[in-house]
């Protein structure tokens, strides 16, 4: 039986353009909060850095390291509850993000987004599903930052997951500067 949580979609504001505080302050003034920072299922890491990307392991729709929605789309999920789980997975992207470079000012834009969503030989609504995840990032970094994504549906994923999402970020280099002239 799938679990879900109510999507915050709603209830957020529509952008502003840049908000002066950067990135942190766009997502307080959206009314997101973000989940504790995912911790790894296996022997790797959660975040690696270089040059001016940072790269995240895949990230599932966890909750203090238990699912929140599990199965699989085309048999047990719908679409919205596929849209909800990405959503989800997405928080946690921004949450291991925050944690490894200790503020979200840091991050640029999103680079490029992979779904892999577990579903049967007869889905097709890939697409709408990831859309779960590229709509919260639009809503971020605003639509002018544009991201590339790939999709794709897998037989199975770790601990029934309904789909993973990978990110990469562009990072400011060094950090930004606070700007007062505003």
């Amino acid at each position: 039986m799938a679990k879900t949580f109510a999507s915050m979609e709603e209830r957020m504001p529509a952008p502003s353009g840049d908000s002066p505080g950067g990135l942190s302050s766009r997502i307080g003034e959206l009314g997101i909060v973000l989940p504790a920072p995912p911790t790894p299922l296996g022997a790797y890491v959660e975040s690696s850095d270089t040059g001016n990307l940072l790269f995240l392991s895949g990230m599932l729709p966890v909750m203090n390291r238990k699912l929140t929605i599990s199965g699989r789309l085309g048999e047990n999920l719908s679409v919205n509850e596929g849209q909800e789980a990405a959503r989800i997975a997405s928080l946690n992207a921004l949450a291991a993000a925050k944690q490894h470079l200790g503020n979200l000012d840091r991050l640029k834009k999103l680079v490029k987004l992979t779904v892999l969503i577990a579903t049967t030989a007869q889905f097709t609504e890939h697409a709408a599903v990831a859309d779960g995840a590229s709509n919260l990032f639009v809503r971020i970094f605003g639509p002018e930052a544009g991201h590339v994504r790939l999709v794709y549906g897998v037989q199975s994923l770790p601990v029934g997951a309904p789909l993973i999402v990978d990110v990469i970020f562009e990072i400011w280099n060094p950090p930004p500067q606070p700007n007062f002239s505003r």
